[in-house]
């Protein structure tokens, strides 16, 4: 895959914790290649595109992370390895981007009453090279005071790269809810993304389909955490999830 700029497994995670399971794809002429040793197998397609690596199959990962303090980033990668199971990196903190801390220093001073929050997050597939194929991003806004969150505001926008002659990925549909975002105890917002790809790996248009969500929770203590999912049609060794949110 080419860069633009963020069987089936499922990784649970709360925080750390993470878990997955993936259903089964049907080999041809042969049984089915266990992932984890239990239920959980990955299968060879009948046809994978030339020039790809190993194929591993479809694949559905989710995990959550906790939002770090202001100022500060979390985030996570997972790399779909060698065996085509998920290896996870280490959930790592380092200091927010620039354009994070200056807009939530901004919206904080902009406060008349009570204390705002900005939490931006991070959604996003690479190929084997590192080079970004899809990205789901939100950013939420929370202004809370007397123990309730008085206004909520998120965007979310969509990334994918794409190739020459108009080809590469491109998003087919998009959609973000919240359940409320005036007098709020507590403020649900999810994110969806899905993209489509035609173009140098697949002429057909009908291999690959990468779907993102991406949910928000924001408190009315100023705390909030994080939840995402991707969901991949194919996955070849060496793709990487990368997630987080500051």
């Amino acid at each position: 895959m080419l860069r633009s700029r963020p069987s089936m497994i499922e990784l649970v995670e709360g925080a750390r914790n993470v878990t997955f399971r993936s259903t089964t794809v049907a080999l041809a002429a042969a049984g089915l290649l266990s992932l984890l040793g239990t239920t959980t197998a990955v299968a060879a397609p009948a046809e994978a595109p030339a020039g790809q690596s190993k194929e591993c199959g479809a694949v559905r990962l989710t995990g959550s992370l906790p939002a770090p303090a202001p100022g500060q980033a979390v985030q996570q990668q997972v790399t779909i390895g060698a065996d085509c199971t998920p290896q996870f990196g280490p959930v790592t903190y380092k200091p927010a981007s620039a354009a994070a801390s200056k807009t939530a220093a901004a919206g904080q001073g902009a406060a008349a009453a009570g204390t705002t929050r900005q939490l931006r997050s991070w959604n996003e597939m690479f190929d084997c090279c590192n080079i970004r194929m899809t990205g789901l991003y939100t950013t939420a806004t929370w202004t809370t005071d007397g123990g309730r969150i008085t206004t909520a505001a998120t965007e979310a926008t969509q990334g994918n790269n794409r190739e020459p002659w108009n080809a590469g990925w491109s998003v087919k549909s998009a959609a973000k809810t919240d359940d409320c975002t005036t007098d709020c105890a507590v403020v649900h917002t999810k994110a969806d993304a899905e993209f489509g790809y035609q173009g140098i790996f697949d002429v057909t248009g009908n291999w690959y389909a990468n779907t993102h969500h991406s949910s928000v929770q924001l408190n009315a203590d100023s705390t909030a955490s994080c939840t995402f999912d991707v969901e991949l049609r194919h996955t070849f060794i060496g793709w990487n999830w990368q997630r987080g949110c500051e």
